[in-house]
This record gives structure tokens, C-alpha cells and sequence, in this order.
């Protein structure tokens, strides 16, 4: 029998008299017939009020990496917490996690500590402009850098917005934004090398830096395709913009050096979020010396109540250390069990007759649902996303999926954890089976 969720419907009643909608994301208002509320974790499983259990491929939308409530971690957090909270002071603990990231990420030269990507983004961003003199910075239409104002310029227009191929449109989704922020942004197009070129030298000497998402994992899942990742670099060097590479999903899931690492390349600074922090709010930004000059001056203000709180930070040294003694044999296990998992859902959509395309390198994916018509072969980028996926269809399915104990993104992102393993993913194929049936027999 599918799941019910009466006692979550009750709390969600309950929560619009105290919070605003009800949530504390608005992005979580998505999730039907409800949002969820969850009890407890353990490894790759959830646990909701309901007594539901789920496989979970939501996995803290990325950040939990390890799984859901593991012991060492645990013991690590009590332990600090028995010493101490907060000092809003320095702790040995940060040198330890910095000299980690170091020795994990070869352009980590320098580090600052903050407690959410957002804010990291925020300060990259002020680092540019500082470092150059320099106004604007050009982002890539479907690219997510956080929820504020500088962040969603250009995230997900609405296709009778999009504005022209050559001159993407900066609308920012919220209402209450700064006007004049939206001034501040050059879009391109993700995936076309020779726009990003015409982009750039539209606006040359006044771009302070480039930001994107190494893999395009908010939008589709969609890698850079053979080039883009080096235009970057090369246009970068070419006019002095600064490469900010934006890891908050890819940083430790695609290896101890991320997907630079994984990828090959060099940026000056990169967002770190999620798995950095196992679950706790906490992020980094690192980079080059160079690039962090005027944070080392002065010159620019960086500052933080809670950065480098000691028990985010005695998280994130597990973490790290997590990473660490898997070595380069990371991130393989988990590119191989979310290659099995896309096959598995690809051949229960085949005999059901529903068109889903997963896509993605397997240790985090997408499931696009074709509309009517729509090509198959991979997705590009944002716009070509947006006309083949019928997200009102997906839904449909995620609902299926979620009431036979699969738990994935509303969006149709999985993400595959340390603590998956051959057996969880033959069970949640199974799950999977009788949601496919359920939705094609509706």
C-alpha cells in the first residue's frame, strides 16, 4: 500500500500559525501531497513522522555525503560540544580543517571560513570586484549561487523572458531585489564556447570575474561540454577576470580535490558548501593567495559572528577526514552505483512507456522527463532543459517514487552517498518498479 503522510499534513497545518508558509525554505513547499517531516536518519535512510522509510537520494539536497547520522560524526560534534559552542575566537581546529583543504585541493592556498554558500558567494564576489576595479560579473543562465540579490541574477527566467540568444536576460525570480544589482551581471548562455567569447569581449575590460557551477547540477545535471571549462580559463587569463569555480554540490562528491580536481583545471577561488560540512551550516571559500589579497589588507571586509564556529568546524575535520582515507579511489564506488541506478530507472521507464531520460555522471544525475515530442540525447543547458522536461509530469512520478519510499529532488536531482550500497540500490529499483507501474497505469 503506498504511504500515507496524515501526521506530516497535521504538523504543516499546525506550522502556517507560527512560520511564515509554513517552511523555512520556500523551495520545500514543493514537495507533495506535502512537506515531509522526518523523525530521524540512519546511512542512505530516512525516517518521518508517519514511521515512512525512505531510501533517500535527497540526501540534504547534497550535503550529506556520509549519510544520515553517522556515529563518528556524532561523537565529533558531542565532543567539541562538551569543550564549548562558540567563542567568536580562534580555535586550532580551523589551521587543522584549512591545512586540510589545502593539502586536498591544490588551488587552496588561502582559505576563509563562513556558514553558508551564500554568504561565500557574497564575499567572492566582493573579492573581485576589489581585486579588479572592475564592476561586472558574467554568470551562466540555470547556474544557482545562492538565494541572495547577486546569486539568482539570470537564474530561471521564464521562457517569455529569456530575452534574445545573444542577450540573455538578468531577471532575478524575488521580488524586493536592489534594482541596480541586476546592472552589475553579464548572462551567457552555459555550453557554447563561441557565445561566451562574443559575451566577454561585448563588455571587455569590465568583467571582474567569472562564476559557474563546474557541472551544472541545479539545473539538469549538465556537464561542460569538450571546451568550456578552458575558454574560461583562457578568457580569464586574457583580461585578468578572476575564475571563481562555484563547488557547493561538486566539492568532495567528485573526489578530495573536487571537480577541479576532477575535471583538470585551476580557478582562482571556489565556493565550498554541503558536504564540506556533512549537514551543519558551514562553508569555505579558498583560493589563490593572490585572489585573497585584499582580505589580507583589509581592504575588503570579510566578518562573520559564527565563522569558524568550533562545532561546525569539528564536523567538517570528519568530513574531511572521511574523504582523505577513501584517496583517489573517490569518487568511483559512487559514479558506479549511480550509473546502475540511471540504468535501472532507464529500463523501468522503457517497459512502462514513459519517457525519462536520466543524465548526469552517476554520482549525482538527472531524471528529465521528455515532453511530448521532445528529442531525446543529452540536455545543453537551461533553455533546452526547460523546453524538453515536462516538470509537471515529473512530479507525478517523484509523488509515485516518494509513496513507495524513493526519495528524490523535486527538481528530478539524485544524489548517490557514501553510505549507498549495491543492496539499496536493488531495493530502491525495485520500489522504483511498482511506482513506474502505478504512474503509468494513472
Amino acid at each position: 500500500m503506498p504511504y500515507q503522510f496524515q501526521k506530516s499534513h497535521e504538523l504543516f497545518q499546525r506550522a502556517q500559525s507560527s512560520i511564515a508558509a509554513g517552511v523555512n525554505s520556500g523551495i520545500r513547499k514543493m514537495e507533495v501531497p506535502v512537506p515531509l517531516y522526518f523523525d530521524h536518519g540512519k546511512g542512505c535512510r530516512l525516517f518521518d513522522v508517519d514511521g515512512n522509510e525512505y531510501i533517500d537520494f535527497q540526501i540534504g539536497q547534497g550535503a550529506i555525503l556520509y549519510g544520515h547520522a553517522p556515529a563518528g560524526m556524532a561523537d565529533a560534534i558531542a565532543a567539541q560540544a562538551k569543550k564549548g559552542t562558540h567563542w567568536a575566537a580562534q580555535s586550532e581546529l580551523e589551521i587543522e580543517v584549512a591545512e586540510r583543504l589545502q593539502k586536498m585541493i591544490p588551488s587552496a592556498e588561502r582559505v576563509r571560513f563562513n556558514n553558508s554558500a551564500t554568504e561565500v558567494v557574497l564575499t567572492a564576489l566582493r573579492l573581485a570586484r576589489s581585486h579588479t576595479g572592475r564592476k561586472l560579473v558574467l554568470k551562466f543562465e540555470g547556474h544557482y549561487h545562492g538565494w541572495a540579490d547577486e546569486g539568482l541574477v539570470g537564474f530561471a527566467p521564464p521562457p517569455d523572458k529569456w530575452g534574445s540568444e545573444d542577450e540573455p536576460t538578468r531577471l532575478h525570480p524575488s521580488q524586493g531585489v536592489i534594482p541596480e544589482v541586476l546592472d552589475q551581471f553579464v548572462v551567457a548562455r552555459w555550453n557554447d564556447p563561441d557565445h561566451l567569447r562574443r559575451r566577454v569581449d561585448q563588455f571587455r575590460g569590465q568583467i571582474a570575474a567569472i562564476i559557474f557551477e563546474p557541472v551544472l547540477c541545479n539545473t539538469g545535471c549538465i556537464p561542460p561540454v569538450p571546451g568550456m571549462i578552458e575558454t574560461i580559463r583562457e578568457l580569464c587569463n586574457r583580461d585578468n577576470m578572476l575564475m571563481i569555480s562555484d563547488e557547493t554540490i561538486c566539492g568532495f562528491r567528485f573526489g578530495p580535490g573536487g571537480a577541479q580536481e576532477f575535471l583538470g583545471f585551476s580557478p582562482d577561488l571556489t565556493i565550498l558548501g554541503k558536504a564540506i560540512g556533512g549537514g551543519v551550516p558551514f562553508a569555505a571559500l579558498v583560493g589563490k593567495e593572490k585572489s585573497f589579497a585584499k582580505i589580507i589588507s583589509g581592504e575588503v571586509v570579510h566578518a562573520g559572528t559564527l565563522n569558524a564556529n568550533p562545532l561546525c568546524l569539528a564536523a567538517a575535520k570528519w568530513c574531511l577526514d572521511e574523504v582523505i582515507v577513501r584517496g583517489q579511489s573517490h569518487p568511483a564506488e559512487c559514479i558506479r552505483l549511480g550509473n546502475k541506478m540511471m540504468a535501472g530507472l532507464k529500463a523501468l521507464a522503457d517497459s512502462c512507456s514513459i519517457p525519462l531520460q536520466p543524465q548526469g555522471p552517476g554520482l549525482v544525475f538527472h531524471t528529465a522527463m521528455l515532453k511530448e515530442g521532445a528529442a531525446t540525447g543529452p540536455i545543453k543547458d537551461y533553455r533546452d532543459y526547460v523546453q524538453r522536461h515536462d516538470a509537471p509530469r515529473w512530479a507525478k512520478l517523484r509523488r509515485c517514487l516518494l509513496e513507495e519510499g524513493v526519495r528524490a529532488i523535486e527538481r528530478g536531482l539524485w544524489f548517490v552517498s557514501l553510505a549507498h550500497s549495491e543492496a539499496d540500490i536493488d531495493e530502491a529499483l525495485v520500489r522504483a518498479e511498482r511506482a513506474f507501474a502505478r504512474f503509468a497505469e494513472a
